[in-house]
C-alpha cells in the first residue's frame, strides 16, 4: 500500500523558510521521478518542482524558481522541499507525488496520495 506523509508546514512569515519532508513507503522510491504540488485556496493543483530518481537532476516552476530546493534520501525514502525566501502566494496545501512510470519521467504523476501539509504565509 502506497503511502505518503507530508510534513514541515506551518504558519511563517513572509521572507521566511521552510523545509518539508515527505516520506514515503509502499513501493520502491528510488526508483520514480518524485514531485511537490500545491494547491492554493479556490485553485486547481499546481506543479512544483520534480527531481530525476538519482537526485541529480531537478526542476522548478518559474514561480520559485530560486527560491525553493527539491532533493532526496533515497537511503531513507523522503523527498524534501527547502523552501525559501517565502511570499504571501506561496499559501497553499502542499503535495509530494510519484511519477506514473518507474524509472522514467513520464510527465505525469499520480494524484495526491496523501494528506498535504499547508504553508501559510503572512505579509
Amino acid at each position: 500500500q502506497v503511502q505518503l506523509v507530508e510534513s514541515g508546514g506551518g504558519l511563517v512569515q513572509a521572507g521566511g523558510s521552510l523545509r518539508l519532508s515527505c516520506a514515503a513507503s509502499g513501493f520502491t522510491f528510488k526508483n520514480y521521478w518524485m514531485y511537490w504540488l500545491r494547491q492554493a485556496p479556490g485553485k486547481g493543483l499546481e506543479w512544483v518542482s520534480r527531481i530525476h530518481t538519482g537526485g541529480g537532476l531537478t526542476y522548478y516552476a518559474d514561480s520559485v524558481k530560486g527560491r525553493f530546493t527539491i532533493s532526496r534520501d533515497n537511503a531513507k525514502s523522503t523527498l524534501y522541499l527547502q523552501m525559501n525566501s517565502l511570499k504571501p502566494e506561496d499559501t497553499a496545501l502542499y503535495y509530494c507525488a510519484r511519477d506514473r512510470t518507474p524509472r522514467i519521467y513520464s510527465g505525469t504523476y499520480y494524484g495526491p496520495e496523501g494528506q498535504g501539509t499547508q504553508v501559510t504565509v503572512s505579509s
